[in-house]
């Protein structure tokens, strides 16, 4: 089997996550490229050096550029803070290499056009890490809408609610730098973004309101000025006519990973939860009189990828596995297959949505994705 060269930057949890994706999808997948820990490249020569034993790496560095670089490294992988995507990405695309970067795609609406530009002009495969779009029952949810069993959408309601900032003394972060994409529209208003996009279809207009509910964080021995939203919340007018709300704060006490959303069509609905994600609830509105209800539909080997896993229902996939199911796209477009899904033109896509709710929220009017523009 022919190897293939991985070097990773950043080395924090979702790096972990991505070599955990590596270490497996060759005994669960039938690859004809082996993924192969390269190089790891993280903040200081000292971390980099540890965790690459700790990760089993070959090599390890301070500097991004020498990963870039390596000839042995055939794919760069991106889970370095917001502000590193753009130009890692682009100077790995200059050499020929596909890159798998995490979301979102970059800090700024030129710089994520300028990834999707340069990626189409080479015809680099790319994939970006929203990967709760790789849930087996999302694609099952996606064929439900486009087969129109339930007929035509007409309202969805999306949110990604979690309370990791909910306390007042919770420290100041880079989250919370807005020059390096930071505020909970970006971290979690991305996913639901994502979602609603695959579900509902394309994003038309939107009318956003973002909110600072903590004015000041803890930083060492003083406090440090928020700027960037706590809370999320726009109205939204999809392309197909269907209308809806989104919704994204990290304030929601309780909520450890609420990532729902509820799409109501003319023939039926369609109820997910994050928090039970091998579950997709489903409304049929040709039901017998008396006989009317949600069914629940349980992830199982007859939906995809679920069966190289296990081979029974019931046992549920996790986390984990949505990134290795993540890597395949990487793979088999490597080999020639169908395109990455979410590629860099996709999360430009998202990223427009979420610049035009940006716009929205500072201009209190009604703004289109689609008239984005870079400056």
């Amino acid at each position: 089997m022919k190897t293939l060269g991985i070097g990773l930057i950043g080395s924090g949890f979702m790096g972990r996550c991505h070599v955990n994706a590596y270490n497996s999808i060759a005994s669960i997948f039938e690859v004809s490229q082996k993924p192969v820990l390269k190089m790891l490249a993280d903040a200081s020569s000292e971390l980099a050096s540890q965790q690459a034993k700790a990760l089993q790496f070959e090599q390890s560095t301070s500097d991004w550029q020498e990963l870039v670089q390596n000839p042995e490294v055939d794919v760069v992988d991106i889970t370095a803070p917001n502000h590193l995507h753009h130009p890692i990405a682009i100077a790995a695309m200059n050499l020929g290499k596909p890159v798998y970067c995490e979301k979102p795609l970059a800090c700024t609406l030129a710089e994520a056009q300028e990834m999707a530009n340069l990626a189409e002009l080479k015809q680099i495969p790319t994939l970006v890490g929203y990967n709760y779009l790789q849930n087996p029952l999302m694609r099952t949810a996606r064929e439900i809408v486009q087969s129109g069993e339930i007929g035509v959408p007409i309202a969805f309601r999306g949110v990604h609610a979690e309370d990791y900032m909910a306390n007042p003394l919770s420290p100041y972060t880079t989250r919370l730098e807005a020059s390096q994409g930071g505020g909970v529209l970006y971290d979690l208003g991305s996913h639901i973004i994502s979602l609603a996009r695959s579900i509902a279809g394309p994003i038309q207009e939107v009318l956003g309101n973002l909110t600072t509910v903590v004015p000041e964080r803890p930083s060492g021995e003083t406090t440090r000025q928020v700027h960037v939203d706590d809370q999320a919340h726009c109205l939204v007018r999809f392309e197909n006519g269907c209308v809806g709300t989104l919704e994204a704060s990290w304030m929601a006490w309780g909520r450890k990973m609420h990532l729902a959303f509820e799409l109501t069509c003319t023939k039926g609905t369609l109820v997910f939860n994050q928090e039970q994600f091998n579950e997709l609830r489903l409304y049929d509105a040709n039901q017998k009189a008396g006989r009317d209800g949600f069914k629940t539909l349980f992830s199982g080997p007859d939906h995809p990828h679920y069966s190289e896993f296990c081979p029974a229902p019931g046992h549920q996939l996790g986390f984990n596995e949505l990134k290795v199911i993540e890597l395949l796209q990487l793979l088999r477009a490597l080999e020639g297959g169908d395109a990455c899904w979410p590629d860099f033109t996709e999360a430009f896509e998202i990223q427009k949505v979420l610049e035009a709710v940006k716009l929205s929220s500072e201009e209190v009017r009604w703004c289109s994705p689609q008239s984005m523009i870079t400056n």
